[in-house]
């Protein structure tokens, strides 16, 4: 991999993660006849504020805030803004945020697990996750 690679490869997760946050993570309903409601982080998170603050807190905080904090702190490390004694905070970022794609997948197994509803894994899923593993899986050039 070249040097620049990386760099705007992560780059590229700053759209790639709003996208990830609005894209369909979940098609959820009581019933497959009346349809499916899609969940994206954001309506999540929006359910979650109403219902949870605290959990509405931690969850936005690993969905949103870690990922992206994470990314900006790569990208000031790869062109020399962050001192390189940064790396631990940045790898702990990547760590807290893919506990959310564990939160989730905890959420679809337990809700299969029930049998009451219908829960399908939807392509806003997978797309955050990649987002989530390609900022853990970057590494700043030497």
């Amino acid at each position: 991999m070249s040097n620049t690679l990386p760099k705007y490869l992560n780059l590229a997760l700053l759209l790639a993660f709003p996208v990830a946050w609005f894209a369909p993570l979940l098609r959820a309903g009581l019933l497959p006849l009346f349809g499916l409601s899609e969940i994206s982080v954001i309506s999540g998170l929006q359910s979650l504020w109403d219902s949870d603050p605290i959990l509405a807190l931690l969850v936005t905080f690993c969905a949103i805030f870690a990922p992206i904090l994470k990314v900006l702190g790569r990208a000031l490390r790869d062109f020399g803004l962050l001192d390189p004694r940064a790396e631990p905070a940045l790898a702990l970022l990547g760590k807290l945020a893919m506990a959310d794609i564990f939160l989730i997948a905890l959420y679809v197994v337990i809700a299969k697990g029930i049998g009451l509803g219908t829960v399908e894994t939807a392509w806003g899923l997978y797309l955050f996750t990649a987002c989530i593993l390609t900022s853990i899986f970057l590494r700043s050039p030497q």
